[in-house]
């Protein structure tokens, strides 16, 4: 199993669009079938060194965690907005 998780800095950090975000992020619960598991978190802190949304996601296997990232949902609803929205992120993988 591969625990896939992704932080993002938001470039607009109003109330509206976190929440837009992170809709769209677990939109992907059901229209992505390679995802075991998915939670999305808000920062609530808003420290310096926060991150905006958290995104926690579980994959059977490496292979599947590939066939991930070019998924047709996951690119043309996900990634689009999430490239549109985002100023930075960070992510790691990892087994478990």
């Amino acid at each position: 199993m591969i625990k896939h998780i992704v932080l993002f800095k938001l470039k607009d950090k109003s109330p509206e669009n976190l929440a837009k975000t992170k809709e769209i992020l677990l939109s992907m619960d059901g229209n992505v079938p390679l995802l075991r598991s998915i939670e999305v978190g808000l920062d609530f802190l808003h420290s310096g060194r926060s991150f905006d949304v958290a995104l926690i996601t579980t994959l059977d296997s490496r292979e599947a965690l590939d066939a991930y990232q070019v998924d047709p949902y996951h690119v043309s609803v996900v990634k689009k907005h999430m490239h549109a929205v985002r100023e930075d992120s960070v992510a790691i993988d990892f087994e478990i």
